[in-house]
């Protein structure tokens, strides 16, 4: 079956710092939604909307959920992808969310904990099998959670996708990790790379936009970097470099 797919779309990948008030991220969170309502594509950083607040990590589950209430009512058309905090089981995960027409369409958890971070204390690891391409008007999409760019074999898991999303929580001191990391996983993958990084004081911001060519849009004084994702670039790499 032949994949109907757009000529392009527009994106927004979003750069911000995380408030300590939680209704204040989801404030500033539904804004940028509604101002950039013309964008098919909008992420926001990992965990944007709590941080890793490890000391209230059941609050922090609670006001994740009603906000995913929220957020199913208000988004409509356009695809918004991040990642929140939420409860499962007898434990914790940082759960990849996509939501599409007032409705979850795909569900992540994050494979990869930080131990650095000590997010392995605190989280419950997601399978790796799960980490898995999905597809929306025609698109092929697939998630990689902050560290997981990292790991070569989860590489391997989301070949052959049009666009990788990354929404990360990536700190300063390695700032060029995630710059060389995403654009090397576009321009090998042959496909669009999304990077929503925090804008925290001690994170890395480099929130970009990556074609298959490894064209960069990425300015990190930005709260927002938009972009276009052309589907040509994609088939013209593809049939320019043939990766079989």
């Amino acid at each position: 079956m032949i994949r109907t797919i757009p000529k392009n779309i527009d994106v927004a990948v979003l750069q911000l710092a995380s408030a300590k008030r939680y209704q204040e991220n989801l404030d500033r969170l539904l804004t940028y939604i509604a101002e950039h309502h013309d964008k098919q594509v909008i992420v926001a950083p990992e965990v944007f909307l709590t941080g890793y607040d490890y000391e209230h990590l059941t609050t922090a589950a609670k006001f994740s959920a009603k906000a995913l209430k929220i957020l199913k009512q208000e988004v409509n058309e356009q695809i918004v992808v991040l990642t929140l905090i939420l409860e499962e089981g007898d434990g914790f995960v940082n759960q990849a969310v996509v939501i599409h027409r007032h409705k979850v369409i795909y569900r992540q958890n994050k494979v990869k904990l930080f131990k650095l971070g000590d997010e392995d204390l605190y989280f419950h690891a997601g399978k790796k099998k799960k980490i898995v391409p999905f597809e929306i008007d025609g698109v092929k999409y697939a998630i990689l959670i902050c560290f997981e760019l990292r790991f070569k074999d989860l590489w391997k898991q989301v070949e052959g996708v049009d666009v990788v999303i990354v929404p990360a929580r990536w700190g300063l001191l390695r700032k060029k990790h995630l710059e060389i990391l995403s654009s090397a996983l576009a321009v090998m993958n042959q496909c669009y790379v999304l990077v929503s990084n925090s804008a925290d004081a001690d994170m890395a911001s480099s929130s970009s936009i990556i074609s298959p060519y490894g064209s960069v849009v990425q300015d990190d004084s930005l709260s927002v970097v938009e972009g276009v994702i052309d589907f040509r670039e994609i088939r013209k790499m593809r049939r320019y470099i043939v990766m079989d």
